[in-house]
């Protein structure tokens, strides 16, 4: 069986989680966290990092720091997991969900002025596949409106927008670590912003409501409750994990483009012939080999192209049921415009075997498998 996704490894992860052992904190913020905050700020050219249990807390976090109050309204894709519709609702918000674009499966920004209201206060965008948004016309659309804009960037670490890396643009930006994430911790996260007026109050978010990271710092004598928080911040064992593949980043980033570049070779052909479509990458935007997808002619091919694929030892799968269409959608959020797009392209969407070290073998035997379901040599 060719797994559709095997969670990164390097090989040093254990010797780092037995040195995080010895060093007698594997509570938060420990050595192993800040080296991987300074890596960040200094790789991503951000001012502030804090890694999160999760990118949902990342994204939690952000949501947070928007201010908002009951009856606000929040601009995001329904093409989304349900985490960044989650951070909205959990803070007070409506939900507006507006459509994608069918070449890159983001919001489209053509749509989001239309969405405006007198309660709209924030666009949370997602990078979907490590692709980037357009966030030159987003960010333009905000600062005229005054709203904020949140980056869902889980499957953007290490991509770029006109040579600004992915969840830096925007006022808040949200990373995910998780395990079927190019770089992973298992379960983790990272909230990061540009923006230093925010930054103490986001740290306060994360410690509980507390100032204790102003006093492991040695900048008050003692802590306190400030403000409302949570627990966000992740063991250092997990951040000694991460940190491992961190020092790999440029290594983990080439191997996946690799198989990225390979499919997109091998499956071309296909596309040329309007068999498939491809995923299109914009001219500003430098992805990161999240994912590799194609689209069937319609949900009744797909499904028959994943089951063709599971009994040829392949796991494919489709990705989200937009979320203007799931209980929850309806509950708490409206979607503005026409669905034009939204559902008929999730519909198509198959997703295929990706991740750290696939070998090439493995990825042509995906490919032969396409080749052989749509009955054309290659």
């Amino acid at each position: 069986m060719i797994d559709f996704n095997i969670a990164p490894f390097v090989g040093t992860e254990t010797d780092y989680i037995r040195e995080a052992v010895a060093n007698k904190m594997i509570c938060g913020d420990g050595p192993f966290t800040k080296r991987c905050h300074a890596w960040m700020r200094e790789r991503f050219d951000v001012q502030k990092v804090l890694l999160t249990t999760s990118g949902t807390s990342a994204l939690e976090m952000a949501a947070l720091l928007c201010d908002l109050e009951p009856g606000d309204e929040v601009i995001l894709p329904s093409f989304t997991f349900s985490s960044t519709a989650n951070a909205f609702v959990l803070a007070g918000a409506r939900l507006v969900f507006t459509d994608v674009r069918p070449d890159t499966m983001n919001i489209d920004e053509g749509k989001i002025e239309a969405a405006i209201t007198d309660r709209t206060r924030a666009i949370c965008v997602v990078h979907y596949a490590g692709v980037a948004c357009e966030m030159d016309a987003i960010v333009e659309i905000a600062q005229r409106h005054g709203l904020k804009v949140v980056e869902d960037a889980a499957q953007g670490v290490m991509s770029a927008y006109k040579g600004r890396a992915l969840g830096t643009i925007g006022d808040f930006g949200c990373f995910s670590f998780h395990e079927t994430k190019n770089y992973s911790m298992g379960e983790g996260g990272a909230f990061l912003t540009n923006d230093m007026s925010c930054a103490e109050r986001a740290e306060i978010l994360r410690e509980k409501g507390t100032d204790r990271s102003k006093f492991l710092r040695g900048q008050v004598d003692k802590y306190t409750w400030q403000d409302y928080g949570s627990s966000y911040l992740p063991s250092d064992i997990n951040a000694a994990y991460l940190w491992a593949q961190l020092e790999k980043a440029d290594g983990i980033n080439e191997n996946r483009l690799v198989s990225w570049n390979a499919y997109d070779a091998a499956l071309r052909p296909l596309a040329e012939r309007g068999l498939v479509e491809l995923p299109t990458i914009p001219v500003n935007c430098v992805h990161n080999a999240h994912m590799y997808w194609l689209k069937a002619a319609d949900l009744d091919e797909r499904t028959r192209l994943i089951a063709h694929l599971k009994a040829r030892g392949v796991q494919a799968t489709f990705h989200y049921i937009p979320l203007h269409s799931a209980p929850a959608g309806l509950k708490f959020g409206r979607f503005d415009g026409e669905d034009e797009f939204t559902t008929r392209e999730s519909n198509r969407l198959l997703r295929l075997p990706m991740y750290y070290n696939l070998a090439k073998d493995d990825l042509l035997r995906v490919v032969d498998a396409i080749y052989e379901f749509y009955g054309v040599s290659r």
